[in-house]
C-alpha cells in the first residue's frame, strides 16, 4: 500500500527535466525544420486515412488515423509554454496548431469532394456523433487533456499518449468540417468545430493545471511575470467557459429530441399494429422541429398520411414530419 501511494505522488518539474520537455514539445533550434516537416507529413496522412474511413463509415479507419494524429503536440506545448512563460514560444505553437487546422480542413474538403455522391449526412455515424457536441464530450475532453499532459511530462508512461489521442480525437472533427463544407451543409461544420474547439480548449486548460500542479512554471528561471502568466491562463478559462454555452443549449436539445424520437418511435408502432402483414421501421430521426421517420414494408399502406397528423397532434414539438415509405417485396416476415 505504501509503495502505491508513493507512485501516485507527483513528482516536481526540476530545471534538469526542462531540456527533455522542452525537446519533446517545441520544434526549435536545428532540427526545427526537420520536426516541422515530420509533423506536417503525419498531419496530412492522418487526414488521408480519416476522411475516406468517415465517408465510409469506418470506425477502425478513423480511430487509426486518430493514432498517428500530432496535433496534440503543439496544443500541450501551447499551454506549457504559456506555464513557462515563454510568450514567443507559446505564439510559435499556437500558430503551428491553426496552420495544421486549416490544412487538415483543406486536405479532407479535397477529397470529402470526390465522396458526397455516397454520403447520407443522416446517418452516417462517424458524422451525426461529432456534428453535435454535447456536455459530456467537455469532461471527456478536460480528462484526456488531463491525462495527455501528464503522459507527455513522464517519460515512464508515454506509451500511454496514443490512447489518449483515441480519445480526444482532434483530427476526424476537423474532417468533419471539411466534408460537410465541400457539401454545403453549413450547420454540420460548425458542429464539428465546436467540438475541435471544445478539445483544443479542454487540452490547454487541463494542461495547464497539470503543469501547474508538477512546478513547471516554478522550474523555470525567466518568462513571463506571474501576472501576465494567469491572465493568459484566465483567458483560456474565459474560452472554455464561452465554449461549455453552446454545449449545454446543444445537450438540451439532444435529450429533447431523444424524448421526442423515443416517443414517435411508439405511435409508429402503434399505428404499424393495425395491418396484419406487419411493417418495419427502419428509422427515426428527430431534429429539433422536425421528425424524419422511415417504413418498411411489402405494400404501401393506405393511411401513411395520417400518421404525420397523429404525431403533430401528439407531440406539440414536431412542425413537420418527413415520411418515406420503403418497398420491400422481399421482407421475410417473423
Amino acid at each position: 500500500m505504501a509503495k502505491l501511494l508513493e507512485g501516485l505522488k507527483f513528482k516536481k518539474f526540476t530545471p534538469a527535466d526542462l531540456p527533455e520537455l522542452e525537446d519533446k514539445l517545441f520544434f526549435e533550434g536545428d532540427s526545427a525544420q526537420r520536426h516541422v516537416g515530420q509533423f506536417s507529413l503525419l498531419l496530412c496522412l492522418s487526414a488521408v486515412i480519416a476522411t475516406p474511413g468517415i465517408i465510409a463509415d469506418s470506425t477502425a479507419t478513423v480511430v487509426g488515423a486518430m493514432i498517428i494524429a500530432p496535433l496534440m503536440i503543439p496544443i500541450v506545448a501551447t499551454t506549457a509554454a504559456l506555464m513557462m512563460g515563454h510568450a514567443q514560444r507559446a505564439w510559435r505553437s499556437i500558430l503551428l496548431v491553426v496552420a495544421g487546422t486549416l490544412g487538415v480542413i483543406i486536405v479532407s474538403a479535397g477529397l470529402g469532394s470526390l465522396g458526397l455522391h455516397v454520403i447520407d449526412f443522416d446517418t452516417n455515424s462517424q458524422i451525426t456523433t461529432r456534428v453535435v457536441p454535447r456536455v459530456l464530450d467537455l469532461v471527456i475532453a478536460l480528462a484526456a487533456g488531463t491525462a495527455g499532459a501528464y503522459a507527455i511530462s513522464r517519460k515512464e508512461i508515454a506509451d500511454s499518449i496514443p490512447g489518449v489521442a483515441i480519445s480526444i480525437a482532434l483530427v476526424p472533427p476537423l474532417c468533419v468540417v471539411g466534408i460537410s463544407l465541400a457539401a454545403g451543409q453549413w450547420a454540420d461544420a460548425w458542429g464539428a468545430l465546436l467540438l475541435f474547439l471544445t478539445n483544443l480548449l479542454s487540452i490547454l486548460l487541463a494542461g495547464g493545471a497539470v503543469f501547474a500542479l508538477l512546478g513547471l512554471g516554478a522550474a523555470v528561471t525567466s518568462g513571463m511575470s506571474h501576472l501576465k502568466k494567469r491572465t493568459a491562463y484566465q483567458i483560456i478559462v474565459l474560452g472554455v467557459l464561452l465554449v461549455a454555452i453552446p454545449l449545454t443549449i446543444a445537450t438540451t436539445r439532444v435529450a429533447r429530441d431523444s424524448i421526442a424520437q423515443a416517443r414517435i418511435t411508439t405511435i409508429v408502432d402503434q399505428w404499424m399494429s393495425q395491418y396484419p402483414t406487419g411493417f418495419v421501421i427502419k428509422s427515426v430521426l428527430v431534429s429539433g422541429n422536425t421528425a424524419k421517420i422511415i417504413v418498411s414494408g411489402t405494400e404501401r399502406p393506405s393511411t401513411i398520411e395520417d400518421l404525420g397528423a397523429e404525431i403533430q397532434s401528439q407531440i406539440k414539438q414536431i412542425a413537420k414530419v418527413d415520411l418515406l415509405y420503403v418497398p420491400s417485396s422481399s421482407y421475410l416476415y417473423p
